[in-house]
């Protein structure tokens, strides 16, 4: 996942990383817990950030979670992200001097493009998966179904369009 995370914030050079492989995995964890209050995976993750372990691994290829992956290191990514935008954000400064002149202030408009990027990613991520078909409850219910009763709105319609009649044996006369 850290991979995958570094992909994301563009720091691939394993010569000069910007952030260890500590850090990912930290922030991994924290994006694990995070997303944990959001939304329910089928799988139970134990996510201890002190101690720096995540069980069981969502990457294990006999149960690869790819739904948790994804939405972990897009949350990941908006972390990172927005913390170096905050760091950015002491250093933007613009200075003149004559003829010359330094101006820092434009990093952090690129970084913030990045940040809402990512972070609009794992919202519609996060979205999809809340309200995917495939996707249950804690009690084996289907999030998305519905249940029409006779009285419930739209039911008529329904009732017309497979049956062409009424209770009473009557036709509608549409």
């Amino acid at each position: 996942m850290g991979t995958i995370v570094r992909y994301l914030i563009d720091d691939v050079e394993p010569d000069s990383y910007t952030y260890s492989d500590l850090r990912i995995e930290t922030t991994i964890l924290v994006a694990g817990q995070l997303t944990q209050g959001d939304v329910s995976f089928p799988n139970n993750y134990n996510i201890n950030v002190e101690n720096c372990t995540l069980s069981p691994d969502p990457t294990d290829t006999a149960a690869e979670d790819k739904a948790f992956i994804t939405l972990i290191c897009l949350r990941s990514a908006c972390i990172i992200v927005g913390s170096a935008i905050r760091s950015e954000a002491g250093n933007a400064i613009s200075i003149k001097d004559g003829p010359s002149a330094i101006d820092l202030r434009g990093v952090t408009g690129t970084l913030s493009v990045l940040y809402k990027d990512l972070c609009a990613k794992y919202e519609a991520a996060l979205m999809d998966y809340k309200t995917s078909a495939l996707v249950g409850d804690a009690d084996g219910n289907i999030i998305g179904q519905g249940i029409l009763g006779p009285y419930s709105p739209g039911s008529d319609q329904i009732s017309r369009n497979n049956y062409g009649s009424n209770r009473a044996g009557g036709y509608f006369d549409y």
